[in-house]
């Protein structure tokens, strides 16, 4: 099945053996002839793959003759790899500085001798495929020089209701999308897209025979596209669905006129359903045909891509269909694979089928598919046979894979063999784009006969054809956007590539010779040698991955690494990333196949072996994170087909070597070390670079001459990078003049994107700053000296700045603000910041405002002078954030006034800074907004250290805040009238508030706190005036989790029946008793913590159920636990406590754990418990005491007394 990989390979010899490097090197060794035969015999058997595939699916002699094509085009690529490499090392050495080796190899003789030893080898390889081109003719194959298209059975638009199960939301969706008539276009196109298999024909069944639906469309009708997209035949079928009957014979344009009588002026729905076409045009010409229906009239269209969802709609939101949750996918289940009853009778398949459930990812064909084939199995082994071997069950049962392979077989043939690669990759992995498509180039799986387009480019392309196609998944996370696959979609690759790709068992006992690309999903560690002896078996690897973990992969000792480079001489791409490799061996530069070589997070390497500049064919070195790497090898220049050097966080490299400038391959170099010495690579070296992505220029206070090579670097003509970090590191008092000439001479090209400084010692910035129009991401950190930035607000694509470190910062703008915004534009017209969305401001000790003179007037002028009834009118004289949603300001105390941001909505984080720009802000006249009142689309507030706020005015309108932090307001006393507009705060956390009394400004018992009525969490820490919870808490159904720490006058608690957390430390003296958690029937999680006055729990608490674990810290008074019915839910406990100033804590995990006891005597204690409920705790995970505070011998004694009786309490 792995034809798709061979393709691809036998593609990328093609185009190489058509090039013209390989023509003139044919010409020049005298074999051009050889080469163009097998460019013949290999394109022959390249277009016969198809129908050897098919066939060898059932045919042994079929298989065996693609292994053995296999075997011979990977051995012809190889040989062609080692005939350029040898081209390449030649052609670098030029003009008469020979070294003498260097003489010797390029001698006469030596030459044809050389010559006379690669064509024989050639001639060979030529001969040994044409040998087997030759055997095709006994097989009868044919040749496909177009795809062959796959066809799928028609669909209809009949289901049954009680056949749809888990769809209700989707259904209700779709549903109002086509019961709403208020759209710009008379026809709206409304796409449900989702891998095959999720269901998407079944649900635009069940919308199509809504009654709801029926009753709003005159029309209806119901054609299966599938992958033939030819628009008479389309046209046919529409006429059939309206009529009921078939045309007779017309011609196109007789067609298009009958079914435009039929629909025109008709409100009608029309479901397209598997469309496969790509074709923007077809599709076009399809839908001018169909607009002439009445208003409201509706297309449904169901397809597997994104694209053809893109391409058949305009700005109507498409349905993107998921996978079942596990209840919907169980319920489904259990309809189809239990006979009645059986599902209760028999737990244990009711346990099998679960984890199977878990397995289809919530698919509903595979969930199908699979219950009908246990259906009729009724035995316990007959069910973990078919989990245990799901994946051969499924493709016998032939629905869910075949179903998926179809989306396969539609593929191009470049992109089957870039799909079936990925099934290197585990499931659930992230991958990252730009790392695959690297992968990809370095296996030969990309090519372009475009001279001026990179590889990389034409990667991007089948990439996002891959993700338009849902064979991809888009993921956020915290590194960026990544991308992963389903975990059917991912068996699928696996079956596909069969023994080409495999992902290594931890045992190694799933390789075989025939692999060649390989990936490790696990941790290698010291007991990888044996698997790494079995692994030396694919002695024709290609492709060896770590997947486990981007930092952490494990441990690999030199002699492992050795026995990996010196087995593996085939090598495309190696990645031994995070493995503590201390160096590297000269061996690597054996692997002359290399193209992909990744050392990242190998923190001990201080350098690289020189043999690493002999691999002429490296095109991508991932040094991530090498802290340790002191230097490159000086003749780094001779890897002329380097294309990308990731040194990112390689921050200990003391220079760059020499000849940089002459790697005219290079296109990604992310650190830049400037250096002092003459013989090391300068900053010049950077100019005929055509950089792209990020560059970082480190350590430019080393530049003595500042306008010599800062001009000769011209970054103003790199125009492809994205992203620029001028670092400098001062270690004294400087001239500030100098930073400030080179700053102005470091102007960027105007596409630059994102923007860093770090400690520039300039007073001003370059006013190049303010002319970067297409500037998305500005920060500027620890550039001490600077009193003003340039002017900013006018930047149209400026999404985030961030300023941090600026001691002498102490207006933001030293421009007028009458300059920025004109006295005679209003607020929402005047285009302040016009795209701002983030805005961070930290460590500004001196910082007062944003603007200089004419800003603080206007302010002063404002506070002072305005009546309280004009207030609003002076607070919208200042500009608004249109965009603002984040705002960040950090320890900036003398700050008193900046724009206006009422309109955030993901955060606002103040903390140690004045609150008179909150109170500006929150006293917009909502009239001045587009929103209903300041803030009131804000999620999360934090206020921290705020020395002038005194409570939450009842004005303050944050009804959509879910997270509000309040910490260290020395002066607030109370939430006031706040607290009922926060209906939808989830999270509540209010510390070290020493006036803060929750009852001030409320009735006696705070019954307004039942406003919160989204309120999940809540946490008090360090309210003194706190001595019992609001009585409105008992109204919250939704709280979960209550933490109260350092509330010394706490005295009782409510009755929170849905409470499921409950911490609570140092609330002494006043709180002795525990007597309320007895009515907290839900608690699952409790935590006792520092109270030396609590003596036992309450009789009541005996039998809370739900309680599975116990944590009890410091409560030495703590005489008695509950009895074992207390604690037959408990999953762990821990007990840690000082009785007699002597430490002891146990802790101890199990299922189910009954009783343990604490104190001097604990060992006693323990063998009492072994003895009484020994048997009860055979499913203990862990169980472990420490002792501190003792004598060494004493201490020595106790371990061996624990050894003792862990050894009694594991043979239990």
């Amino acid at each position: 099945m792995a034809e798709a990989i061979l393709f691809g390979l036998a593609q990328k010899m093609i185009e190489n053996l058509g090039s013209q490097t390989f023509q003139e090197i044919g010409s020049l060794w005298g074999v051009e002839g050889e080469l163009e035969k097998i460019k013949e015999t290999v394109s022959t058997i390249q277009a016969v793959l198809q129908d050897a595939a098919e066939q060898g699916s059932h045919n042994n002699q079929v298989k065996h003759w693609l292994e053995k094509l296999n075997d011979a085009v990977y051995d012809a690529d190889d040989l062609l790899i080692e005939f350029s490499t040898e081209a390449t090392r030649r052609s670098m050495v030029s003009g008469n500085k020979l070294t003498k080796e260097v003489r010797t190899f390029f001698s006469k003789s030596n030459q044809l001798a050389f010559r006379g030893k690669m064509s024989r080898k050639i001639k060979a390889m030529r001969q040994k495929l044409n040998a087997i081109a030759e055997d095709r003719e006994r097989f009868h194959l044919k040749e496909y020089h177009v795809e062959p298209k796959v066809v799928r059975e028609p669909t209809h638009s009949f289901v049954r209701e009680e056949e749809v199960i888990g769809r209700e939301e989707e259904k209700k969706a779709i549903i109002e999308l086509l019961l709403d008539s208020n759209v710009e276009e008379n026809v709206s196109v409304i796409p449900i897209v989702g891998i095959g298999g999720l269901g998407k024909t079944t649900l635009a069944q069940c919308v199509y025979n809504d009654e709801k639906v029926r009753n709003n469309f005159e029309l209806k009708m119901w054609v299966c596209v599938s992958d033939v997209f030819e628009l008479k035949s389309i046209i046919e079928k529409i006429i059939i669905s309206a009529i009921g009957d078939a045309p007779r014979i017309l011609e196109m344009d007789q067609l298009q006129i009958k079914l435009r009588e039929k629909i025109d002026r008709k409100k009608y729905l029309l479901v397209l359903d598997d469309i496969w076409n790509e074709d923007r045009e077809k599709w076009l010409n399809l839908k001018n045909i169909l607009m002439g229906g009445l208003k409201g009239s509706k297309i449904v269209i169901t397809t597997r891509s994104k694209l053809v969802a893109k391409i058949t709609h305009t700005d109507s939101p498409y349905i993107n269909l998921k996978g079942l949750s596990i209840e919907q996918s169980w319920f489904l289940f259990e309809k189809v694979a239990f006979s009645k009853g059986q599902v209760t009778n028999n737990p244990t398949l009711r346990e099998i089928g679960s984890e199977i459930v878990k397995i289809c990812q919530g698919v509903p064909l595979a969930i199908k598919s699979i219950g009908h084939v246990l259906y009729c199995k009724e035995t316990e082994s007959e069910w973990l046979f078919v989990k245990n071997n799901l994946l051969e069950n499924v493709t016998l049962g032939n629905e869910i894979l075949p179903i998926l392979k179809l989306s396969y077989d539609n593929l191009p043939s470049y992109l089957k063999s870039c799909f079936t690669y990925c099934s290197l990759f585990p499931k659930d992995y992230e991958m990252d784009k730009e790392t695959v498509i690297q992968l990809w180039i370095a296996q030969g799986l990309i090519q372009s006969s475009n001279k001026n387009q990179q590889l990389e480019d034409v990667g991007d392309e089948y990439f996002k054809d891959l993700l338009w196609r849902s064979f991809f998944e888009e993921v956020e996370t915290y590194k960026g956007l990544r991308y992963k696959m389903h975990d059917l979609i991912l068996d699928l690759a696996e079956a596909i590539a069969g023994e080409e790709c495999r992902l290594v068992n931890i045992d190694g006992k799933n390789i075989n010779e025939k692999n060649r690309h390989v990936s490790c999903p696990f941790s290698i560690d010291s007991s990888f040698t044996e698997t790494l002896r079995l692994l030396v078996k694919a002695v024709k690897l290609r492709t060896f991955l770590l997947t486990y973990n981007e930092h952490e992969s494990g441990g690999l000792d030199e002699s492992m690494l050795k026995t990996i480079i010196l087995s593996f001489k085939s090598l495309c791409a190696l990645d031994l990333h995070a493995l503590n490799i201390k160096s590297i061996p000269n061996s690597i530069g054996k692997l002359i196949h290399l193209k992909y070589l990744d050392v990242s997070f190998n923190w001990d390497i201080e350098t690289l072996p020189d043999s690493v500049t002999t691999l002429l064919n490296l095109q991508v070195l991932k040094l991530y994170n090498c802290r340790g790497l002191k230097e490159l090898p000086k003749k780094f220049r001779e890897l002329v087909n380097l294309k990308h050097l990731y040194n990112h966080g390689c921050d200990n490299l003391s220079h760059m070597p020499c000849g940089l400038g002459q790697m005219t391959s290079l296109q990604t170099l992310q650190l830049f070390i400037v250096s002092t010495s003459s013989h090391t690579g300068g900053l010049g070296e950077l100019k005929k670079l055509n950089l792209q992505g990020t560059l970082e220029i480190s350590h430019l206070e080393r530049l003595k001459e500042a306008n010599s090579e800062s001009i000769v670097v011209n970054l103003r003509e790199k125009q492809h990078l994205e992203k620029l970090i001028l670092k400098w590191h001062h270690q004294d008092q400087v001239d500030n003049n100098e930073d400030e000439k080179l700053l102005e001479d470091l102007q960027p090209h105007q596409n630059l994107k994102h923007l860093e400084v770090h400690q520039y010692k300039g007073v001003k910035f370059s006013s190049w700053f303010s002319s970067h129009t297409n500037l998305v991401d500005l920060r500027i950190e620890s550039c001490k000296r600077c009193r003003y930035l340039p002017p900013l607000s006018h930047l149209p694509s400026l999404k985030s700045l961030w300023l941090d470190m600026m001691n002498d910062l102490e207006y933001i703008s030293d421009n007028d603000m009458s300059k920025e915004v004109p006295a005679s534009s209003t607020t929402l017209s005047t285009p302040f910041f016009p795209s701002l969305k983030s805005l961070t401001i930290q460590e500004c000790p001196n910082l007062k405002g944003w603007w200089g003179t004419t800003g603080r007037d206007l302010v002063a002028t404002a506070s002072a002078s305005t009546p309280d009834h004009q207030q609003d009118q002076s607070h919208n004289s200042l500009p608004l954030f249109p965009l603002l949603s984040s705002l960040w300001i950090i320890n900036c105390p003398k700050m008193t006034s900046m724009p206006l941001f009422p309109n955030l909505e993901e955060s606002l984080f103040l903390k140690n800074v004045s609150l008179k720009p909150l109170q500006e802000t929150m006293s917009v006249s909502s009239s001045s907004l587009s929103s209903s009142s300041p803030l009131s689309k804000l999620n999360k507030m934090t206020l921290d250290s705020i020395e002038d706020i005194e409570s939450l005015p009842a004005e303050w309108a944050l009804y959509s805040l879910k997270e509000l932090q309040i910490r260290n307001c020395p002066r607030l006393t109370s939430m006031s009238g706040a607290v009922r507009n926060l209906t939808s705060l989830c999270s509540l956390s209010i510390v070290n508030c020493e006036e803060f009394d929750p009852f001030r400004d409320m009735h006696d018992d705070g019954m307004e706190w039942r406003c919160l009525n989204c309120l999940r969490d809540l946490w008090f820490k360090g309210i003194p005036k706190l001595k019992s919870l609001p009585v409105g808490l008992q109204c919250i159904s939704t709280l979960k989790e209550l933490t109260i720490s350092n509330c010394p006058n706490l005295m009782t608690l409510p009755e929170l029946t849905s409470l499921e957390y409950l911490w609570i430390c140092r609330c002494e003296p006043n709180l002795t008793s525990l007597l309320e958690i007895s009515c907290l029937t839900s608690l699952r999680w409790l935590g006792i913590e520092d109270l030396p006055n609590l003596i036992t729990f309450p009789e009541s608490i005996r039998n809370p159920i739900s309680l599975e674990k116990l944590y009890i810290y410091d409560c030495p008074n703590l005489t008695t636990l509950p009895d074992d019915g207390f604690l037959t839910s408990l999953q762990k406990l821990e007990i840690y406590c000082c009785p007699r100033k002597r430490l002891c804590f146990v802790s101890a995990t199990a299922t189910p754990l009954f009783h343990l006891l604490h104190g001097d005597n604990y060992l006693k204690n323990l063998n009492k418990f072994l003895g009484q409920y020994g048997h009860g705790i055979n499913h203990l995970d862990s169980f472990k005491i420490w002792e501190v505070d003792a004598a060494k011998n004493e201490l020595e004694t106790q371990n061996e007394r624990r050894c003792t009786y862990l050894g009694i309490f594991k043979t239990i």
